[in-house]
């Protein structure tokens, strides 16, 4: 049986090292021998090395039932050093929060890391894991339309070749989605479809709100009154590789916070942020 651990934070500017939430597997390591232990510390030793030439990587250390796959991702808008910089705040934070957990996965605001032994469970790309939602409201055709409009160019965006991050507006809503580098294109769209569906039933009249799937999140923020000043959280190096980018936002999803993967929105701003409620579900790492 798993036990999935979930503790808010609060996102105060750009720190891409803010923790979000973390699933430990109930489970533990039968390990007399030691075997699976060195095979994640090789595993994990691993993913932090390939953090500093590329965003997403995926690898497998050990063989047979002793073997463990994990993989890690950045945001789409962080450089390799950035990247690199938050994999490696993460094989510490994991051996002090799920201990010897046959599987596990911990957030960041800027990326995450996960690993699992051979023959854990798997589950569908679109099992949600974690969401948050912003304490503030707004009612009315006028802001749903708004929202389902933003939605439709994201998740139309990553579809049409914009990549597996995307970041847009639409009349002062703010949107970003990512996907796991190993998904295609259209099943990138699916799984945004499928989260921005579930922050929907989740967050409802929200203005701004977050949900984290297995394979994708999203996080959105409505300004009602105009849009505050908001400075990019990108570099040049960065630049090239978010062709369909509209604009690099960071968003503090309307004042709530989190992964919140990642703001999620895993954007940031430098305005005052106000109370947010967190509330999440089962995923795979519940028993």
């Amino acid at each position: 049986m798993v036990v999935l651990g979930l503790f808010p934070v609060v996102v105060m500017g750009a720190d891409d090292t803010k923790f979000v939430f973390k699933g430990c597997a109930d489970q533990k390591f039968q390990d007399p021998s030691d075997v699976y232990t060195q095979n994640l510390n090789t595993l994990l030793s691993t993913l932090v090395s390939q953090s500093s030439e590329k965003t997403f990587s995926t690898t497998t250390s050990g063989q047979d039932q002793s073997a463990i796959t994990g993989a890690y991702q950045c945001r789409g808008d962080l450089t390799t050093d950035k990247c690199s910089t938050c994999v490696s705040k993460i094989p510490k934070m994991i051996e002090k929060l799920c201990g010897k957990s046959i599987a596990a996965r911990l957030q960041l605001n800027g990326c995450y890391l996960e690993y699992e032994v051979s023959w854990f469970k798997q589950v569908a790309g679109t099992e949600f894991l974690y969401k948050v939602c912003g304490s503030s409201q707004e009612t009315g055709s006028e802001f749903e339309n708004k929202r389902d409009t933003a939605f439709s160019m994201a998740e139309d965006g990553v579809k049409n070749g914009s990549g597996l991050f995307y970041t847009g507006d639409y009349q002062s809503l703010y949107v970003l989605g990512q996907c796991e580098g190993d998904l295609g294109a259209n099943d990138c769209g699916d799984c945004l479809k499928t989260a921005f569906q579930r922050v929907k039933e989740e967050c409802a009249d929200s203005i701004s709100g977050q949900v984290y799937l297995q394979k994708c999140y999203i996080s959105y923020s409505y300004y009602p009154n105009g849009l505050p000043n908001i400075s990019s959280s990108s570099s040049p190096d960065a630049e090239g590789k978010k062709q369909h980018t509209q604009r690099t936002v960071a968003i503090a999803v309307g004042g709530l916070a989190a992964f919140g993967f990642v703001v999620v929105c895993l954007m940031c701003i430098k305005s005052v942020m106000k109370k947010q409620r967190h509330q999440h579900r089962s995923s795979k790492y519940d028993g």
